[in-house]
C-alpha cells in the first residue's frame, strides 16, 4: 500500500520552504537550512526568516560543510520531545557542520510503527524482541524499539554520535541499549557468519557514509548486499522490516523492488513518503520509505 506520511509532532514546525531553504522550529527555536528540493518561491517575507535563531551557511569550497550564525539567544544545545501512546522521548539537538540537528523529525511516523509493532509482538509471546537498528544516528528509532520493551542492538560508525544517542537514552528515562561503534556491513556480515536472528531490523542509509575505520559505504553499490545481510538475519515469521531512504530521485517503489528480490513477499507491507507541510500547505518530501511485517 502506497502512502504518504506526515507525523504529529509538536515540537517540530516546518514554518516555510522555498528558493533552496526551509524554515524550521525546533521546539522554541527556529533555524534556517538549506533545501535543494525547495524549488518554488518562498511564501513568507524576509523579515520572517530573518528572526531565525540559526542559519547555516554553505562552505564555498564544500557541498555538504558549512558553518551556523547565530543570534546571542541561541544555545549551543537544546532538547526537545516526542510522546506518543506510553512512549516520551527525549532528545537532545546541537547544530552540526553537515547542518544536521541531531534529529530528522520525518521519522517520528516510523517510531510510531517501530513501537506498535513491538507492542504486538510482545502480546503475541515474544518477551523481549531484537531489533536491529543500522546507520542509527543518535538513535529516535533506538529510542522507541527500546521504549516498546524490544532488546536493541544500535549500530553506528561514528564514536561521537553513539555517545550522543546515549545520551538520549539516559534523558528519555531508558536503559539497556546494545551499543556498537563499527562499519554497518562488517557488523551484519559477521552476525550473518555466527548465525544471530532479529525480530525487526531498522536499516536508514546514507546515500554516502565512512565506517569507522575509513570503510566506504555508497547506497547504489551497497544497498543489495545489505539488503541480501539482513534477509539472513530476519526471522522468518513473527518479524519486521523499516527501510528508509533519502536520495533523490530513489522512489519507494524501487526500495520495494530491492527489498521483495532479498526478503521475498511479506504478509504486509507500507510504502511511500515521509513529508511536512509548511504553513503555506507547500508539502515537501523528506525521504522514502518502506516496511513490512510478517
Amino acid at each position: 500500500m502506497i502512502k504518504q506520511l506526515t507525523p504529529n509532532i509538536p515540537d517540530y514546525e516546518l514554518l516555510d520552504t522555498g528558493d533552496g531553504e526551509k524554515l524550521e522550529r525546533f521546539g522554541r527555536y527556529v533555524v534556517r537550512r538549506p533545501e535543494p528540493q525547495a524549488i518554488w518561491r518562498k511564501s513568507l517575507g524576509d523579515k520572517e526568516w530573518l528572526k531565525a535563531e540559526a542559519s547555516f551557511l554553505r562552505d564555498a569550497k564544500s557541498e555538504e560543510r558549512g558553518e551556523w550564525r547565530l543570534k546571542p539567544e541561541m544555545p549551543s544545545r537544546w532538547m526537545v520531545g516526542f510522546d506518543y501512546k506510553d512512549m516520551h522521548l527525549r532528545m537532545r539537538l546541537a547544530l552540526t557542520s553537515f547542518k544536521h540537528v541531531g534529529i530528522f523529525p520525518e521519522q517520528a511516523a516510523n517510531w510510531e510503527f517501530i513501537y506498535d509493532t513491538i507492542c504486538d509482538l510482545r502480546a503475541s509471546g515474544i518477551e523481549r524482541p531484537k531489533v536491529l537498528n543500522l546507520f542509527a544516528y543518535t538513535g529516535g528509532a533506538t529510542l522507541a524499539a527500546r521504549a516498546a520493551g524490544g532488546d536493541v542492538t544500535h549500530v553506528d560508525s561514528v564514536k561521537q554520535v553513539v555517545t550522543w544517542s546515549r545520551e538520549n537514552m539516559e534523558s528519555s528515562g531508558l536503559d539497556g541499549v546494545r551499543w556498537i561503534v563499527e562499519d554497518a556491513m562488517k557488523f551484519v556480515e559477521r552476525e550473518v557468519r555466527r548465525g544471530n536472528k532479529y525480530h525487526g531490523i531498522i536499516l536508514d542509509p546514507p546515500a554516502y557514509g565512512r565506517g569507522a575505520n575509513g570503510e566506504k559505504w555508497i547506497l547504489e553499490e551497497h544497498i543489495c548486499r545489505m539488503l541480501e545481510c539482513c534477509a539472513s538475519l530476519l526471522e522468518g515469521s513473527n518479524a519486521f522490516l523499516v527501510f528508509n531512504l533519502y536520495s533523490m530521485g530513489l522512489s519507494s517503489m524501487l526500495a520495494r523492488t530491492a527489498v521483495h528480490q532479498a526478503f521475498g513477499s511479506p504478509r504486509e507491507e507500507q510504502m511511500g513518503e515521509l513529508y511536512f507541510e509548511d504553513r503555506s500547505k507547500k508539502q515537501i518530501p523528506f525521504g522514502t520509505y518502506y516496511r513490512f511485517r510478517r
